[in-house]
C-alpha cells in the first residue's frame, strides 16, 4: 500500500479504475475516488454478476472485485490522472475467486503447477498479431450485409479519396518486415512498445507481419505466468487506444481479409524448477529432455481439445488453413512452421530452450487459454506421454509434401468450432485436475459458443449471393 500511495502523491492521481475480465475475455471497469482505496483493497466493491455473459445466474448474482495491489499502474489514456489496478471477481461471502473468473483459474492453474512439484515457474512468450486499418465499416440486418476495410499501405484496399500521390502504396508483395516509408505505421507501433515497457511488460522486438494490409506482430521477452495473462489483456487494450489516437482501428480478427496472412498468437513455453529450465537436457533430440517432450505430447493429444478456448471464434478456423503458415495437423518439429508446436532453433541454450505452440489467436481469453495448456503439459508429464507413440513427431519437413495417405495419418485440428467444442465436451478431464477449470465453466463456454455459431449460420452470407442468386 506503501507504494501506491507514494505513487498516489507524487502524480496527484484522484481516480482509480478497477478492471476485470469476463469468461470470454472482454474488460470492464468501474472508477472510484482514491479517498476510497482503503475500504475498497480491504473489502472490495460489491457487483451484480448476472449483468456480466458467462458468470452467475439472476438468483445469485452478487460476487465482489477484489483489486490486486501488484497490478498498479497509470492509466496513460485517462484525461484526468488515474490509477489501474486489475481485480480477480470473488464470491461475496468467502472473498475468494470465484469458479468462472478466469484470473482465479490462471491463479489456480499456477498454484497446481507447483503443488505437482514439477516446476515452481512458468515463463510465457505471447506473439500478438493484428491489423491496423484506416478504415472498418460492418453491418449486418435482415436486407443488407457486409464490412468495407481500407489500408493506406496496400493499392487493392486504399482508403476512398486516399490518392497515394507520394507512391508508397504497395501490391504483388508480402509485407513481412517491410521498411519504411512502405512499412506506415512503424511510429505507431514504437509508441504501444514504449508504453508497454513503460508498465514493465518486456518487450524482443516489432515488425510488419506478411499480410500487406497493414500486419503487424509484437512479441515479448519471457514472462512470467500468471502475470503475463495479466498484460496480454493490457497490450490489447493499448493496441486499440493507441490506434485510434492515430486514427486508425486495430483488430485481432484471426481472418480479417480472405485468402491473406491471418493473425494468429503463438506461445513460447518454458518451466522452470529452482531456477533451472527443466525443458533443456543436452544431447536428446534439439535439445529437448523428457519432461519438454512429455510436455509437449500433452499438448498435442488433448490439442483438438484445447482448440475450443485458444482458438473460439468462428473466424479462428478461417485461418486456420493449409498454406499461410498456419497449422492444421498436430505434430512437432524443429524449426517447422506447418507444425502446431514449433522447436525454434535459434533458442538453443539452457536458459532459453522452450517450444512454441502456433495454433492459437487472440481471440482467446489468455487466463483461460494459457492455463489450459499448462493443464495439458502438465497432464503429459505425469502419464509420460511420448509423442512418438501417437505419431506426433518429431518430423522436420513439410508434411504436405507427403503422400496424402501419409498427412491423414497425422491427427488434424478441428475445422470448425462447432467440432472443436465437441472436441472439448469429450476430453475435458485434464482441465478439472486440482479444480482448477469447473465443470461448470465449461459448460457455460460451450453454450455460449454454439449460440455464436448459430448467429452466424442463420444469417446469409454475402457470397451466397454470388453463387445462388440467378441459379
Amino acid at each position: 500500500m506503501e507504494m501506491i500511495e507514494k505513487l498516489i502523491d507524487k502524480n496527484e492521481i484522484r481516480l482509480i479504475d478497477l478492471k476485470y475480465c469476463d469468461l470470454f475475455g472482454r474488460w470492464y471497469h468501474i472508477t472510484f475516488p482514491t479517498r476510497r482505496l482503503d475500504k475498497v483493497m480491504s473489502e472490495g466493491i460489491p457487483f451484480d454478476g448476472s449483468s456480466i455473459q458467462g458468470l452467475k445466474s439472476v438468483e445469485s448474482g452478487d460476487m465482489v472485485l477484489m483489486p490486486d495491489i501488484n497490478t498498479a499502474s497509470i492509466d496513460r489514456f485517462s484525461e484526468q490522472p488515474k490509477l489501474s489496478l486489475i481485480c480477480s471477481i470473488c464470491d461475496a461471502d468467502s472473498r475468494l475467486g470465484v469458479k468462472k473468473d478466469p484470473r482465479s483459474v490462471a491463479t489456480r492453474a499456477h498454484d497446481y503447477m507447483i503443488k505437482s512439484g514439477i516446476a515452481d515457474e512458468s515463463l510465457w512468450i505471447p506473439e500478438l498479431e493484428f491489423h491496423l486499418f484506416d478504415e472498418a465499416e460492418y453491418y449486418s440486418d435482415k436486407y443488407e450485409s457486409g464490412y468495407l476495410l481500407s489500408s493506406s499501405e496496400n493499392k487493392e484496399s486504399l482508403p476512398p479519396n486516399y490518392e497515394d500521390v507520394d507512391a508508397t502504396a504497395q501490391a504483388d508483395r508480402k509485407g513481412y518486415h517491410m521498411d519504411i516509408p512502405f512499412d506506415k505505421f512503424a511510429a505507431v507501433r514504437d509508441e504501444i512498445i514504449t508504453t508497454f515497457e513503460d508498465l514493465n511488460i518486456k518487450i524482443n522486438y516489432h515488425h510488419h507481419e506478411v499480410g500487406l494490409s497493414s500486419q503487424q506482430e509484437i512479441e515479448t521477452e519471457l514472462l512470467a505466468f500468471p502475470k503475463i495473462a495479466d498484460d496480454t489483456m493490457y497490450m490489447k487494450s493499448i493496441i486499440r487506444q493507441i490506434a485510434l489516437e492515430y486514427g486508425l482501428t486495430a483488430t485481432f480478427m484471426p481472418k480479417p481479409i480472405y485468402n491473406e496472412a491471418g493473425n494468429g498468437m503463438h506461445y513460447h513455453i518454458l518451466l522452470k524448477k529452482n531456477g533451472k529450465n527443466i525443458f533443456y537436457k543436452k544431447g536428446g533430440y534439439a535439445d529437448l529432455s523428457d519432461e519438454a517432450l512429455w510436455f509437449i505430447g500433452g499438448m498435442l493429444k488433448h490439442g483438438r481439445a484445447l482448440t475450443a478456448l485458444t482458438n473460439p471464434s468462428t473466424n479462428s478456423f478461417k485461418r486456420l488453413l493449409p498454406g499461410f503458415e498456419a497449422p492444421v495437423k498436430l505434430f512437432f518439429g524443429l524449426a517447422n512452421r506447418c507444425a502446431a508446436v514449433r522447436i525454434p532453433k535459434y533458442a538453443n541454450k539452457e536458459d532459453t530452450k522452450r517450444f512454441e505452440f502456433r495454433t492459437g489467436d487472440a481471440m482467446c481469453n489468455p487466463y483461460l487459454a494459457m492455463s489450459a495448456l499448462l493443464m495439458a503439459g502438465i497432464d503429459g508429464i505425469k502419464n509420460k506421454i511420448k509423442p512418438a507413440d501417437h505419431n506426433f513427431g518429431p518430423f522436420d519437413d513439410n508434411v504436405f509434401n507427403w503422400p496424402q495417405e501419409n498427412q491423414d495419418k497425422l491427427l488434424s485440428i478441428p475445422k470448425s468450432l462447432d467440432e472443436a467444442l465437441d472436441a472439448l465436451i469429450d476430453d475435458h478431464n485434464f482441465l478439472l485436475q486440482g479444480d482448477v477449470f469447473s465443470k461448470e465453466l465449461i459448460d457455460n463456454w460451450v453454450d455460449h459458443k454454439r449460440k455464436e455459431i448459430a448467429k452466424v449460420n442463420n444469417r446469409t452470407h454475402p457470397y451466397e449471393f454470388v453463387l445462388y442468386y440467378n441459379q
